[in-house]
């Protein structure tokens, strides 16, 4: 068999489906901040449920780990919040660049990444993904990243909240999900609703919906439901930030109330495990395959 292209993306199958395609070098302008992504990814019987540059936000990327604030450099791409002006177009947008490989197979993969603004390399990211199967109808995304200061002084990561913008502490790991007709719905353990779920620190967090188009065609796909599970201590410790209604997004922020410090040569680890599954689960569901893709 003939190896990949070392540009080539990457094809992440379980239970040999095509589930995921990761898309190493975009060619993207830099206002978007460009990075490596994954889109699309679908459920087992093969619906979407990530979005691309949608109109809404363009710089939305489907599944990735994008930060708005790297020591005042934009790697999440679009506008950046200022504080006292609001969002606004600054020249000030750094890329993450694809280094190798350490490992490239069918279920997943272990990369290296540099984080450039300015031509200076800021941060260096271990990224680690793997799909696995759960059961004949869901599989989960394994999502590990690490950001080590590459630099000699200290960094901090922010977001537009710690900048001054209440309930907008986005930046970590983000998954854009397709957007429908009607918003999808929101539900923890515990509580139920967009407004509920957004801020709350939760071991996980579903979002379920219906009807995305299908990846390969113009035929709908059926009911879907993401569940999003911290996978370890530090990652449960962050807030979760919902969309719903304005546009389907979750993600897991790591600047929500104050500035994360990263001193020279420390290292931030995340840990993001999602349940991509094909019908719309209830809570009982949705814990027992995040219990299951957890402990994988």
């Amino acid at each position: 068999m003939t190896a990949p292209a070392p540009d080539s993306p990457v094809v992440l199958r379980v239970a040999g489906r095509p589930v995921a395609r990761y898309v190493i070098r975009p060619e993207l302008p830099a206002r978007l901040s460009p990075r490596p992504y994954l889109h699309p990814v679908t459920t087992l019987a093969g619906t979407a449920v990530t979005e691309l540059s949608p109109a809404d936000h363009t710089h939305h990327l489907g599944v990735g780990a994008a930060v708005p604030d790297v020591e005042g450099h934009n790697f999440w791409g679009g506008r950046t919040y200022v504080r006292g002006r609001g969002p606004t177009e600054l020249d000030d947008h750094g890329a993450q660049w694809h280094g190798s490989f350490q490992l490239r197979d069918p279920d997943g993969f272990v990369e290296e990444l540099h984080w450039v603004a300015s031509g200076t390399e800021l941060l260096r990211e271990r990224r680690t993904v793997a799909a696995t199967e759960l059961t004949s109808t869901a599989w989960a995304l394994d999502f590990t990243f690490s950001l080590t200061n590459v630099t000699p002084r200290p960094l901090s990561l922010g977001s537009p909240a710690t900048n001054g913008r209440p309930g907008a502490a986005y930046g970590g790991f983000f998954w854009r999900a397709a957007k429908q007709d009607t918003a999808p719905e929101v539900f923890t353990a515990h509580t139920r609703g967009e407004a509920a779920g957004h801020g709350a620190r939760a071991d996980w967090l579903a979002l379920t919906g219906q009807g995305a188009p299908r990846a390969a065609g113009a035929a709908r796909g059926g009911a879907w439901t993401l569940v999003f599970a911290g996978a370890t201590d530090a990652t449960r410790r962050d807030p979760w930030f919902v969309r719903a209604a304005e546009y389907p997004g979750v993600g897991s922020s790591l600047a929500s109330a104050e500035r994360l410090p990263v001193p020279p040569g420390e290292t931030v680890v995340r840990r993001v495990v999602t349940v991509v599954a094909d019908g719309r689960l209830n809570r009982d569901e949705a814990a027992a395959l995040v219990r299951k893709a957890v402990s994988q």
